[in-house]
């Protein structure tokens, strides 16, 4: 076999110790009392007030002062919020802990939690089991029964096409979609993502499965802990067998009505008839790293989740250093003090396993630097790649409150 042919991406100028620089104070989980499986036409009363009070409040929260640009006035979403990446602050936030349907951005908690147990080298050959339950109507990358593919081809499915088939062979190579569940929902319980509840890993409409902005901040953010996360996430382009796909996150690849978002860099769309668009996205700009997530845009326009985010993208960059947070995103709750080592590298002899790809401990040497480019497209991008620390979430390693030196770095180049 041919090696596969690399993908185009989008270098993302975040890394595995700058997205850990958490808050060490960390407000105790305060969630709302037997919270309904069932999603409600307007925010319940009672909501989390996970990361802060305010959080828990129904409405837009924002701290406006003398100096902070106002919010766009445009916005329709169910449920925003915006925060810093690297210090977890919540900058502001619209019902951000509104239980609603995640539709497929809900494969953010997937691939956290499957993607580091399968090298991406790992070829599976597909039976007619595999695909069982697959969703009529669902996103597809065109997984065939009987076809060996692999690992890596299989993730690209995932993220660029949002492939609920390639979400199902790797939940079979997981133990099953039961088991998958299961490990899914444990998982979320261990980053507190308390709004949300698993039933289908591929985010599919089911009864009862929800999430919250709140949440699918908090899968992106320990999602962007892993190299190969990163990787995927900001891939634009890519071929799958014979044909080529693209990433369907518009803010990344672009439409007629949406252009490509100076400094984006993923991480997930979704969009089902029950759930609305729904869509978390990462971006970088003059050193700032912000996270938004956007539920269920009301206005019935083309792109409206893409043109939302990016409006509160822009705000967010304005307001950075000058509005005073609402709330913080928390750090999972194995990021206790008897976790925290604030003076030495961390080592991954607690049972942490790395995913592909891992750079070395805090006195490696620097990898030397690469060029990735893309096929056909001509959509690359040049990689300056510094080795170092890489923190290992998987076993429970979280470091809170340190600005580790920038190890790992995948740095965007301004484009021409």
């Amino acid at each position: 076999m041919p090696a596969p042919k690399k993908p185009g991406r989008r270098s993302l100028l975040v890394t595995s110790a700058t997205l850990l620089s958490l808050s060490a104070t960390a407000p105790a989980a305060l969630a709302a009392p037997a919270p309904s499986t069932s999603p409600t036409a307007t925010p319940p009363a009672q909501m989390s007030t996970l990361g802060g009070a305010r959080l828990g409040q129904a409405g837009t929260q924002v701290n406006l002062a003398p100096g902070v640009p106002v919010l766009p006035k445009d916005l329709t979403a169910r449920s925003w919020i915006v925060s810093d990446a690297e210090s977890g602050e919540v900058l502001a936030a619209h019902n951000a802990h509104w239980r609603l349907p995640p539709a497929s951005t809900l494969k953010m908690l997937f691939a956290d939690t499957v993607l580091p147990r399968f090298s991406q080298g790992t070829r599976y050959k597909v039976t007619p089991d595999d695909l069982k339950g697959v969703g009529a109507g669902s996103s597809v990358v065109g997984v065939k029964e009987g076809g060996t593919y692999s690992v890596h081809d299989l993730w690209l499915g995932v993220f660029l096409r949002s492939g609920n088939d390639a979400v199902h062979v790797l939940s079979s190579m997981n133990g099953g979609v039961q088991q998958t569940v299961k490990d899914m929902q444990d998982h979320a319980e261990e980053l507190q993502a308390l709004d949300t509840y698993v039933v289908s890993p591929d985010g599919y409409d089911a009864p009862g499965q929800l999430s919250s902005a709140y949440d699918l901040s908090l899968f992106a953010r320990s999602g962007l802990q892993k190299k190969d996360f990163r990787d995927y996430c900001s891939t634009v382009s890519a071929k799958f067998g014979a044909a080529e796909i693209r990433n369907t996150n518009r803010l990344l690849s672009g439409d007629s009505d949406v252009p490509v978002y100076r400094g984006i860099a993923g991480v997930k769309n979704g969009n089902t008839s029950h759930a609305g668009a729904t869509f978390t996205g990462v971006a970088e700009r003059g050193g700032k790293v912000l996270l938004v997530t956007v539920m269920n845009p009301e206005k019935d326009e083309h792109n409206e989740v893409y043109k939302e985010t990016a409006k509160l993208l822009d705000w967010g960059f304005q307001a950075a250093g000058k509005v005073n947070p609402v709330g913080e995103l928390v750090p999972p709750k194995s990021a206790s003090p008897a976790t925290r080592q604030p003076d030495a590298g961390v080592s991954p002899g607690q049972g942490a396993q790395p995913s592909s790809g891992a750079a070395g401990g805090a006195g490696s040497k620097p990898a030397a630097s690469a060029t990735a480019r893309s096929g056909p497209t001509g959509m690359g991008t040049a990689l300056a790649i510094a080795g170092g620390l890489l923190v290992l979430l998987g076993g429970g390693v979280f470091l809170v409150n340190r600005r580790w030196p920038l190890p790992d770095l995948m740095r965007r180049r301004a484009r021409p």
